[in-house]
C-alpha cells in the first residue's frame, strides 16, 4: 500500500511538472515567437534540454558517475532548478497583468495590433484601403480591423495559434504583450537567482547569539561555540568554499568548533581533497563533529574515519567532558536505517545532572529526546532555513524550529540555517551563517 501511495504522488508530481513546463513553453515560447522561425526552435529545445540537465544533476552522483561527469551536469541542472521556481512564481503572478493588459489594449487598438512604421504603412497599406473604400461604395463593407487578403477580401482568421505579425508590419498586440511580460517575468528570476548565487559563493556571514544556561558556572560565562551546519561540499561547492568557512570560523576565534552534519554530499574519494582545507579549523577545547542525513547517503563510516583524520572528534553517541559543562553529539535519524541511529542513553544517559549539558543533533526533531535528557541546548541544522523562498514554509511542516533560538520546556534549540546550499548553490531568504553561540552563566 506505501508503495501504491508513493508510486501515485510520483504521478501527480510528475504531471503537475508536465503542466507547468506546458504552460511556461506556452507563455514564454509560443506566444513570443513566430512559427518555424530559429527562437521558436531554440525555446522549443531549451525546455527539452533544462529540466533533462537537471534530472542528471539529481540522479548523477547516486547513479556512480563519474565525479567530472557531476560536475558538468551539476552547476546548469541546478541552477535552472532555481529558475524554474522563481520563473514559475513571477509567471504566476504576472498572469492577471497580462490579462489585464490586452483587456486594456483591445479598447485602444480594435484591430488587434500596435501600429508599424507609417512609411511602411502607407507603402502595404494602399492596396487594403481602396479595396475597403470600394467594397464601402458597393454596400459589402468589413467589420473594423479584420485583415484584408490581397485582392480585397476578408482573409480567413489564423485557427492553429495566435499571429505573431500584423498586417502593416507591427506586432500583434497579444505578441507584444506576451513579450514584455514574459521578458520582465525572466529578468525578475535571473535576478533573483544571480543573487542568491552571488550571497553562497560569497561566504556565510557570521551570527552571534548569547544564550544563557542556568547550570553553567561563572568560570564558563562567555564560552563561545561556533556552529557550524551543512557546508554540502560537492560537485558545485567544493575546496575553495571549505576554505572560506575555515577562514571564516577562524576569524571569530572560537573556544570549540561544532560541525553539526551534513558537511559533503559525496564520497571520500571524490570529496576528500575539498574537504581538505578543514585540517586548518582552530579552536582551544578543539573541533567536533556529528553526522547528518546527507553523509548516511554516501557513507557515514568513511567520512567519520576521515573527519577523525582532518582533526575532528566525531561524536557518535558520546560525551565529552569539558572543563565546566558536557558536550555530547548523536548521530543523525537517517542512522537508524544502517542500525547506527541516535542512541540519547549512550551519549546522555549517566552524566552528572547536575552539569550544563550541549548537545549536537544534526536534526531539530529530536528535541523531545534532548528535553527527556536534561539537556541544556541544543545545537542543529538540517533546515537551511528554508533556503529557497517560500522554503521556509515548507520546512515549518517538518521541523520544530527552522532557525533560530526557542525553548523547550528546560531546553534551549537554536538552528542554523547552514553554511552552504544543497542542489542550486541559491539562497533566497536564507542567508548563509557561521553562528558563534555565547555561553553565559546566570552567575555571572
Amino acid at each position: 500500500m506505501t508503495v501504491l501511495i508513493a508510486a501515485l504522488v510520483a504521478l501527480a508530481v510528475c504531471a503537475l511538472l508536465v503542466g507547468v513546463y506546458r504552460w511556461l513553453w506556452v507563455r514564454l515560447v509560443r506566444d513570443t515567437t513566430g512559427p518555424g522561425g530559429l527562437p521558436r526552435r531554440i525555446g522549443t529545445a531549451l525546455t527539452i534540454a533544462l529540466p533533462l540537465l537537471s534530472v542528471a544533476a539529481l540522479t548523477a552522483g547516486r547513479a556512480g558517475a563519474p565525479f567530472w561527469l557531476q560536475q558538468t551536469v551539476s552547476w546548469p541542472g541546478y541552477l535552472w532548478l532555481a529558475v524554474l521556481l522563481y520563473l514559475t512564481l513571477t509567471m504566476l503572478v504576472a498572469e492577471p497583468i497580462r490579462a489585464l493588459l490586452l483587456r486594456r489594449l483591445a479598447h485602444r487598438t480594435p484591430s488587434g495590433a500596435t501600429a508599424g512604421p507609417p512609411a511602411e504603412q502607407s507603402a502595404t497599406g494602399a492596396g487594403p484601403a481602396k479595396a475597403a473604400a470600394a467594397a464601402a461604395a458597393t454596400g459589402t463593407g468589413t467589420e473594423p480591423g479584420a485583415v484584408l487578403a490581397a485582392d480585397g477580401a476578408p482573409a480567413e482568421p489564423a485557427i492553429a495559434e495566435p499571429a505573431t505579425a500584423a498586417p502593416g508590419g507591427g506586432l500583434t498586440r497579444r505578441t507584444f504583450v506576451a513579450r514584455a511580460v514574459g521578458g520582465a517575468a525572466v529578468a525578475v528570476a535571473v535576478g533573483t537567482v544571480a543573487g542568491g548565487t552571488y550571497g553562497v559563493l560569497r561566504g556565510p556571514s557570521v551570527r552571534r547569539v548569547q544564550v544563557p544556561l542556568a547550570k553553567l558556572p561563572r568560570a564558563a560565562h562567555g564560552f563561545r561555540i561556533a556552529v557550524v551546519s551543512d557546508v554540502h561540499l560537492g560537485p558545485v561547492l567544493g575546496r575553495a568554499h571549505a576554505q572560506r568557512i575555515v577562514d571564516t570560523v577562524n576569524r571569530t576565534q572560537p573556544d570549540l568548533i561544532a560541525i553539526v552534519g551534513d558537511l559533503v554530499d559525496g564520497s571520500v574519494p571524490d570529496l576528500g581533497p575539498a574537504a581538505e582545507p578543514l585540517r586548518g579549523l582552530t579552536a582551544r577545547h578543539g573541533s567536533f563533529f556529528v553526522t547528518g542525513n546527507h553523509e548516511y547517503f554516501s557513507g557515514a563510516e568513511q567520512w567519520v574515519e576521515h573527519v577523525r583524520e582532518l582533526g575532528l572528534t566525531p561524536l557518535e553517541n558520546a560525551r565529552r567532558a569539558l572543563p565546566h559543562f558536557d558536550l555530547a553529539g548523536v548521530n543523525d535519524i537517517q542512522g537508524e536505517r544502517e542500525g547506527s541511529g541516535p542512541d540519547f542513553r549512550a551519549a546522555l544517559g549517566d552524566r552528572d545532572r547536575t552539569r550544563a549539558a550541549v548537545l549536537l543533533a544534526h536534526q531539530p526533531v529530536v528535541i523531545h529526546d534532548a528535553v527527556k535528557h536534561g539537556v541544556d541546548l541544543q545545537l542543529s541544522g538540517h533546515t537551511h532555513g528554508g533556503q529557497l523562498w517560500p522554503g521556509e514554509y515548507l520546512a515549518e511542516l517538518a521541523n520544530p524550529t527552522v532557525a533560530g533560538l526557542e525553548r523547550y520546556g528546560d531546553t534551549q534549540l537554536y538552528v542554523s540555517r547552514g553554511a552552504g546550499a544543497w542542489g542550486p548553490p541559491v539562497r533566497v531568504g536564507a542567508p548563509s551563517d557561521i553562528t558563534v553561540v555565547e555561553l553565559a552563566s546566570y552567575r555571572a
